[in-house]
């Protein structure tokens, strides 16, 4: 969805002097007020031609100002509006004056993914001037919707909002006009005999790639929604209750290759089943949520990849009901976008998960791919306090896995009932300049579920509370937040918690932590604190420090990628929001950053610098460079003592054509080396996007990627002695694909293809074992198997190690691997009336994998399609009845 935000990247033209303002603003602008009247006794007809009487009983409202690319410039084109309203419906007009009305670009795309010449509505319905509920429409008639919030981490309107409104555009040789109606049922607003609103029209020229406002705010400005102007005349509206529920129906059928002998392999599977999505007003401030059974088989698959580190990938959320309304539940410990920003309390994806157990004492297994869920709701609003409220609970089902060995089949619990509860509250004081906030959320599995699902934990619970402070216009902020942890469990949960990859709590050398076989709970806090300026003037910063302590742990309701860490951070950016020479705008960043773990002990530090620019020829590229410096590893050997790793470089840069084009390219590569040749690392892809009508648009986007480690783990091989760490040089070669094909019939009709083959081989030699790990004589760090050491085992099915001068003999598998997998989704969406939509999906995959090591690429691509598919073809049916 092309917002606002979108649009800082691009550039602008702009406006005349407002007819009527109020009092200057927090950012020393002119407040605009707009005065709506009520319809009265006949609403227009939303045709999009704006020409029914009624709208003469308000008069145009226009001085729109550029916003990109050049500030406070008079926009190319003239833009004006009118707002009326009734008991039920707000009704806004738009016109956009043209003078070039025949290049005006009409691009059909699916809803929230608008392209082309659009205009956006936005409505500080809760007069919080913090929250902003954005409808958008490009010429072509493309809806778009989302919610604006002011906050420290807000990185844009959250476009999984999906309100049921209407809009028409119409085309004419003066330019285009669009005509709104937006139920009063679908915004939030408490309960008063006069309203005043906030208020903000934008509108986008895209052959220019030109943004203008009704009510201008500097590019520089701290906050969007606190710096709207304003709607008044709205009188006598009562907020009215809504309930929507959306019940649907499942068909789906499943072909994949039969197995002789497996009577889970036949070939096919068939299933029918329904459930229920809903809405209701509970009250005009709180509307709560839920789903009944839900079915998500319409939703794209995850990327495929190859991990050979001792961390969880982060995937980002993809299921509709997870998504709308996320922002609530975010209470991210540290802001930006390095490793430690993907920790937080709540991450959807825990619901409705993987099962964690897998039988492996039978010959066949029929083990569900995911967990059901069974119901989910959230109730969420703001109160006219300014008080922020959300309450989420998840409840999923105890899932059995089918097992047959000899003749017999049994069952097998591979994931007990647990519920998953979310609780938020934030308040808002100084008009949203200070909120206070606080989290808590709570994970319970069936304390009566089998022994052999003990491994995990019992209950977990985590608490947290943030504060941010924002003075001088809003341009400094001061945020604080703090988290707590517990979890609960038999010792072979904690066990099993305190050896994982986020703990490892049995690392020998970490004296300031002590492992315990016989705990039953762990315990944790993490926080972070920040100094920033983020507007005002071209220069920005932000300093400040995060940590997570050895015992914390959020990864049954949350993420967390690793803890026992603190680090001290520090950016430094310049914007320059204004054209110059060739540039449009730019910006250039500092970073700083050096961590330590609980012992004090300096594990990491670095930095780079980064910048990013879009020229006057509407290309746009950035690149950056950065440095390690040397660091500790407590991650390396997977529970081992730390391993010194030297220092290295890392690259990247990126370059992007006119994406206003009917064909535009793009290229990224991306690279890093360590010192004294330990890794080695380039990534490039590329990327065409062909849309030859305003309907069709095609990209692909292949990429490739070379990676060359002298220290790649392989495994820990227990000896008389203690554990051998066994490390190999990997050689590996990765090539991908992704394809994505969109197909838009009518804004409400649209077929959307993705598909995305991956490719990638690792060549493991020079095996070693650890001997020093901490030692900067990096060759002494390790011993190379010498000859006659190490064998291959044919019968064993492994590598026979037999150390020389220790004695020690030991064994490990082959490391080396072909991975091969294909993956799509071909996903035709039909929203016959507004609300209400039909599903046909088909899905394929792909997978296959061997230990051959080399890469070819065409012998690889060959084998991946000659692997037999698992499709799976669905249709979906929903309703939305509207009470």
């Amino acid at each position: 969805m092309m917002m606002v935000y979108t649009i800082f990247c691009m550039s602008a033209a702009a406006a005349a002097p407002a007819a009527k303002t109020s009092a200057s603003s927090s950012q020393d602008e002119a407040r605009k007020v707009y005065s709506t009247s009520h319809v009265n006794p006949h609403p227009p007809v939303i045709d999009g031609r704006i020409d029914d009487p009624v709208w003469d009983k308000v008069g145009w409202e226009g001085g729109f100002v550029q916003f990109a690319p050049e500030e406070r410039a008079a926009p190319s084109e003239k833009t004006e509006f009118k707002v009326l309203y009734d008991e039920s419906y707000l009704y806004v007009a738009v016109r956009c004056w043209d003078s070039q009305a025949a290049s005006i670009e009409r691009r059909v795309a699916r809803r929230d993914t608008l392209q082309g010449d659009l205009i956006e509505v936005t409505l500080d319905s809760l007069s919080d001037s913090l929250t902003g509920f954005a409808f958008s429409v490009n010429a072509a008639g493309v809806k778009g919707d989302g919610i604006y919030r002011d906050s420290l981490n807000s990185n844009g309107p959250d476009t999984s909002w999906d309100p049921i409104w209407d809009v028409k555009t119409s085309l004419d040789g003066e330019g285009w006009t669009a005509e709104m109606r937006i139920p009063f049922s679908q915004v939030r607003f408490g309960r008063k005999d006069e309203h005043v609103w906030g208020l903000q029209v934008m509108r986008s020229l895209f052959r220019k790639a030109e943004a203008s406002l009704w009510q201008f705010i500097p590019r520089n400005a701290s906050g969007w929604v606190t710096n709207f102007g304003r709607l008044d005349g709205l009188r006598g509206l009562n907020p009215p209750r809504q309930i929507e529920l959306l019940p649907y129906a499942v068909a789906s059928q499943r072909l994949f290759r039969a197995e002789p002998g497996n009577p889970f392999a036949t070939g096919s599977r068939r299933s029918l089943f329904g459930g229920l999505d809903g809405k209701v007003g509970v009250t005009s401030d709180l509307t709560m949520t839920f789903t009944l059974n839900p079915d998500f088989g319409q939703v794209e698959a995850d990327p495929s990849e190859v991990n050979l580190t001792a961390f969880e990938t982060y995937f980002t959320e993809k299921r509709p009901f997870f998504i709308e309304g996320r922002n609530l539940f975010h209470f991210q410990l540290t802001g930006g976008d390095g490793d430690f920003s993907m920790d937080n309390l709540f991450y959807s994806r825990r619901v409705g998960r993987a099962p964690q157990y897998y039988p492996d004492a039978a010959a066949f297994v029929d083990r569900p791919e995911t967990t059901s869920i069974l119901a989910a709701f959230k109730l969420t609003g703001k109160t006219r306090s300014g008080l922020s409220i959300g309450v989420m609970e998840s409840i999923t089902a105890a899932e059995t896995a089918t097992l047959f060995s000899d003749g017999l089949e049994s069952g097998q619990s591979v994931e007990p009932w647990t519920g998953y509860f979310g609780f938020r509250l934030q308040q808002d004081f100084r008009g949203g300049a200070t909120t206070l906030g606080g989290m808590l959320t709570a994970t319970n599995r069936d304390p009566r579920r089998a022994a052999h699902l003990a491994f995990l934990h019992d209950s977990a619970y985590t608490g947290g509370f943030d504060l941010t402070h924002r003075w001088r216009d809003r341009n400094y902020i001061l945020a604080f937040n703090m988290a707590f942890s517990r979890v609960e469990g038999s010792p072979g949960a904690l066990q099993r918690t305190q050896q994982s990859s986020i703990h490892y709590y049995q690392r020998p050398d970490a004296t300031h932590i002590e492992y315990d076989p016989e705990r039953t709970s762990l315990a944790g806090h993490g926080g972070g604190l920040s100094f920033s300026k983020t507007g005002g003037s071209m220069l920005n910063f932000s300093f400040g420090a995060t940590w997570r302590s050895p015992g914390f742990e959020l990864n049954d309701m949350g993420f967390l990628r690793q803890a026992d860490k603190i680090m001290q951070f520090a950016w430094v950016g310049l914007r320059f929001t204004k054209p110059f020479s060739v540039f449009r705008n730019a910006n250039v960043n500092f970073n700083q950053w050096r961590g330590w773990d609980f012992s004090g002990a300096n594990i990491f530090d670095g930095g780079n610098v980064n910048a990013w620019a879009s020229f006057k020829n509407f290309w746009n590229g950035g690149f950056g460079i950065g440095r390690q410096g040397e660091a500790l590893s407590t991650s390396a050997l997977r529970g081992g003592p730390a391993l010194r790793v030297p220092g290295g470089w890392n690259f990247w840069g990126n370059m992007m054509t006119d994406s206003r084009k009917p064909v535009r390219f793009s290229l990224n590569g991306s690279g890093s080396m360590r010192e004294h040749g330990e890794m080695s690392s380039r990534n490039i892809s590329a990327g065409v996007t062909v849309q030859p009508s305003r309907a069709f648009q095609l990209t692909l986007s292949p990429g490739v990627g070379l990676y060359r480690s002298e220290l790649q783990y392989i495994a820990a091989c227990a000896t008389s002695a203690g554990n051998r760490y066994v490390f190999g040089a990997l050689d590996q070669k990765t090539a991908r694909l992704t394809v994505r094909l969109n197909y838009s019939l009518t804004p409400d009709l649209s077929i959307q293809f993705y598909g995305m083959p991956f490719i990638s081989a690792g060549k493991y030699d020079r095996f070693k074992h650890i001997t020093d790990p901490r030692s900067r004589d990096w060759d002494n760090r390790y011993r190379l198997f010498g000859p006659g050491e190490l064998a291959w085992d044919e019968d064993g099915g492994c590598y026979a190690a037999a150390e020389e001068a220790s004695g020690l003999a030991y064994g490990f598998g082959r490391p080396d691997f072909n991975f091969v997998q294909f993956r799509s989704n071909l996903v035709i969406r039909w929203e016959y009336i507004p609300g209400s939509t039909l599903y046909l999906v088909w899905s394929q995959g792909r997978t296959g994998f061997d230990d051959a090591g080399d890469f070819s690429f065409g012998r690889d691509a060959g084998n991946l399609f000659d692997i037999h598919p698992d499709n799976v073809f669905l249709i979906k049916f929903s309703y939305c009845f509207q009470l």
